[in-house]
């Protein structure tokens, strides 16, 4: 009946396997997901699994779990749900979430999971299928408007990065005054701020007057600052590792806009920060941008490689003073403003939907533990989603 719960082994509820070898030499390019410990990484031409499927990490990376809507190839790295015993696939992707995986890893130097004891886990679960459904409903709600926010961010991105690659890499505008003609899709306000002659620098061809030479000439990179975990006070200012996004603070190092890139572990990510942020010792971020503008300096960042300034130590890391001295091209500042000027209505968008998965998530979060046992039943759920989304 509808509300009922039953409590059983997780063995009762699902059938857990391990999945599947497949070397990189024998993967053959198309649509089908390949799922790792952390997700989807790659694709192929052939599925090993129907869909709808649930996957979670066996070695390596454990307690992700991860919803396959389509037929897929779970990875030997990966355990996934063979049989769902006639319960439902979206519901136990969230309901797995709930379950504490650490807790049924090995003490190896690189974690693994045992299907069979995991099979054992006590778990409590509704008994009704309708009642999983509606869970699940709920979740899936938020998380695909996270995901839709996500899609349309990188659209925007796109759109952006293929004009910065028209105007400032490939010259399209510079080649088409050469050439006599006016540019395609350009107003001639636009037109008249770019060149209508190339000249030869050490890059090659350059758009007549554009600055050729050293990064640090156009900015300057910075290393990050130290927080220990036990120093963090939770607040509202985003604290930035080379990786990204991993928390927050309730005081900024740095004024934002600025821009972060990883210094010491993950290498070559680059993050535009909206709002006074902490950019953590792993990382540089510029601190000067020598009155060119942080947006244009974002895409023009993505232009280098920060790999080929790695170190040889077992962890990988740069020396901001060597990637000072990497050559470079950059336009006139009146160009940079009409370029951020073109696109700000698209970044303000991005920022919306960021704040709004933001929002979305923390809900997501707060009701999943409180719907997966019981605490909050569906209805409360549905009212309080109806007041605040």
């Amino acid at each position: 009946m509808a509300g009922e719960w039953k409590e059983t082994v997780l063995g009762d509820v699902i059938e857990l396997k391990r999945g599947y070898d497949l070397p990189q030499q024998q993967r053959r390019l198309g649509r089908v997901p390949l799922v790792s410990s952390s997700g989807v990484t790659d694709y192929h031409a052939v599925a090993m699994v129907k869909g709808p499927g649930v996957v979670t990490g066996r070695y390596g990376t454990l307690g992700q779990v991860f919803f396959v809507s389509d037929d897929f190839w779970p990875l030997n790295t990966t355990l996934y749900v063979r049989d769902f015993k006639g319960n439902d696939p979206r519901f136990i992707s969230y309901f797995l979430r709930g379950l504490d995986f650490l807790a049924y890893s090995d003490k190896a130097a690189v974690p693994g999971l045992n299907r069979n004891h995991l099979h054992q886990a006590r778990v409590r679960l509704p008994s009704d299928v309708s009642e999983q459904r509606a869970i699940a409903h709920i979740l899936s709600t938020l998380d695909d408007k996270i995901e839709l926010n996500r899609r349309m961010n990188e659209t925007l991105e796109a759109m952006a990065w293929t004009i910065f690659k028209s105007w400032f890499v490939d010259f399209d505008p510079v080649r088409a005054k050469v050439e006599g003609r006016q540019p395609a899709r350009m107003d001639v306000e636009t037109t008249t701020l770019f060149p209508d002659a190339f000249e030869d620098s050490t890059l090659g061809k350059r758009p007549k007057g554009w600055y050729v030479g050293p990064l640090g000439g156009i900015l300057e990179l910075k290393r990050g600052y130290d927080l220990p975990q036990q120093r963090r006070i939770f607040g509202f200012i985003p604290i930035y590792s080379s990786s990204g996004l991993t928390g927050y603070h309730s005081e900024s190092k740095v004024r934002g806009p600025g821009i972060v890139t990883g210094r010491y572990g993950t290498i070559g990510e680059i993050f535009f920060v909206n709002e006074d942020f902490w950019p953590l010792n792993t990382t540089l971020y510029v601190r000067n941008f020598k009155n060119n503008l942080p947006r244009f300096v974002y895409y023009l960042l993505h232009t280098l490689s920060f790999e080929a300034y790695l170190d040889k130590a077992a962890v990988p890391s740069i020396n901001r003073n060597h990637v000072h001295q990497e050559i470079v091209l950059c336009p006139p500042v009146n160009l940079q403003y009409k370029f951020v000027e073109c696109f700000e209505p698209f970044w303000q968008r991005q920022a919306m939907n960021n704040k709004e998965a933001r929002t979305l998530t923390t809900i997501r979060d707060t009701l999943l533990p409180k719907l997966i046992s019981g605490e909050l039943r569906v209805g409360d759920a549905e009212r309080f989603l109806g007041r605040t989304i």
